[in-house]
């Protein structure tokens, strides 16, 4: 699919980190953007910067994700490249001086992380279904999705978030072939150690440190690289229902 005023984009996460480094770069290359975000200052401002529409949006409530998709496409259309980024991080082990993992946490990180893309995924590509085919092949829009390593290597108290990121991997597949008769595709990027502001919180020794863990390059992925993988996705059609490790070949270690 070629990327341009008729392929809008909806990111959600979109006001910060590697959604917002997606927004910028499909921004550039033409498409118009919308941002579901509940950073709502940040959200409105990124909009306004690039002519684009924003949508203050609580992805593990779907009722507030059809809202958010209303209001976008009232201005741009609808949506034909749909990228989740929003997410949460948590920390917490099973057990832990003597007391089990609060359920609360637990439950929490999957309604954000997979129940959130789910209703982003699933309510963009009932969307999608009724647009007119962009491609010779009958593409009407393509979804990515975002894990992590955490799906694979999850570290020592990363259980709530290794499930919530294992899931997202795991419904890859089979949503790519539930849609495949609808002509939309269905990607996941499970990014690995990237400059995010969860990671700008961190002493810079810290920064270096988690950098030099990775085999190479040695340092932290730069959001724009997640963009430019996002990019690559939207325009090459023949990428469908498949899991893209982007971490310069870490393997993460128990903790």
């Amino acid at each position: 699919m070629q990327i341009s005023k008729d392929t809008p984009v909806i990111v959600t996460g979109g006001a910060s980190g590697l959604g917002r480094a997606v927004v910028e770069a499909l921004a550039e290359a033409g498409a118009p953007v919308g941002i579901f975000d509940l950073q709502e200052d940040a959200g409105e401002a990124l909009a306004s910067e690039l002519g684009g529409a924003f949508a203050k949006v609580d992805v593990s409530d779907p009722d507030s994700v059809a809202k958010g998709f209303e209001a976008i496409r009232a201005k741009n259309g609808q949506e034909r490249i749909m990228v989740n980024c929003a997410g949460i991080g948590t920390i917490g082990k099973t057990v832990s001086r003597g007391e089990a993992l609060d359920p609360n946490q637990f439950i929490k990180t999957l309604m954000v992380n997979t129940a959130g893309t789910f209703n982003c995924a699933s309510q963009s590509a009932l969307g999608m279904t009724g647009a007119d085919p962009l491609t010779d092949d009958g593409e009407r829009g393509v979804i990515i999705n975002t894990a992590s390593v955490a799906a694979y290597d999850g570290q020592i108290g990363q259980v709530s978030y290794s499930a919530s990121k294992g899931a997202v991997v795991g419904m890859t597949l089979p949503m790519a072939r539930d849609l495949s008769k609808n002509g939309i595709r269905v990607m996941t990027i499970a990014p690995g150690l990237f400059f995010t502001p969860m990671m700008e919180g961190l002493p810079e020794e810290a920064q270096q440190s988690l950098g030099a863990q990775v085999p190479f390059p040695s340092r932290l992925g730069k959001p724009a690289e997640y963009a430019a993988m996002a990019r690559h996705i939207v325009e090459n059609s023949m990428l469908n229902g498949e899991v893209i490790r982007l971490d310069g070949a870490i393997r993460m270690a128990p903790k």
